[in-house]
């Protein structure tokens, strides 16, 4: 099969998923005979991107995959087309959200001791409803409290493929300066989407952690 069939292929099933798909989910689309390499598609989806490059949307890498969005400089008349507008955060949530990215696997505590102040549950279970953080592991101290790391929803959502794509900490001065970087990431991913994540509440959660199990921290925390 020709490269530029494959590429309209491609194009065609990625405008048609709502969700990313990664090589392997595009590749099961075709035929067994059909199938290109992994190689081969590869070098698709570049051509793809590259024709992209002179319109108002790109197709992006992100931890789940490949997805067509809009380009972030035109967002502003995108978001026009809903009522409805993103969820805005708080600088505590960023900042903890930030800690959490930089330090996985990380405590509440150990949070709570960076940033000198105490971490509301409500943050906690906001990042936790968000599916940007999970409880991956518990310490091996009094208490067995438990470790939080990043999710690929995370990533997704913040337009990134890796962890490596956060701003250096050599480049960062300070925590608060962190916050502004992770928010700068987030209003590109949520300007970036094709449609406008749903509200998110602030229900307050319970303050009591839930009992704890020895557990070794799992591949959820990505690099």
């Amino acid at each position: 099969m020709r490269l530029e069939k494959i590429a309209k292929i491609i194009e065609a099933v990625l405008l048609a998923n709502a969700k990313p798909m990664s090589l392997d989910q595009l590749l099961e689309i075709f035929d067994e005979q059909d199938r290109p390499a992994r190689s081969v598609l590869k070098e698709v989806l570049a051509m793809v991107a590259s024709s992209c490059e002179d319109r108002g949307f790109e197709l992006q890498h992100i931890a789940s995959g490949y997805r067509f969005q809009v380009r972030q400089e035109y967002a502003h008349w995108v978001g026009k087309l809903w009522d409805e507008k993103p969820s805005r955060y708080s600088r505590a949530l960023l900042e903890t959200l930030a800690l959490i990215a930089y330090r996985q696997p990380i405590t509440r505590g150990d949070i709570e001791d960076i940033r000198g102040v105490a971490v509301s549950s409500n943050i906690i279970r906001t990042l936790v409803d968000r599916e940007w953080i999970r409880v991956v592991g518990h310490k091996d101290v009094p208490g067995r409290p438990a470790m939080y790391a990043t999710t690929r929803g995370f990533l997704d959502y913040f337009n990134m493929a890796s962890l490596d794509q956060l701003p250096p900490l050599s480049d960062i001065r300070d925590i608060e300066e962190i916050g502004r970087e992770i928010e700068a990431k987030f209003v590109a991913g949520i300007e970036a989407e094709l449609s406008p994540e749903p509200a998110q509440s602030d229900t307050v959660a319970n303050k009591n952690a839930t009992p704890a199990s020895d557990v070794v921290p799992s591949e959820e925390i990505l690099h």
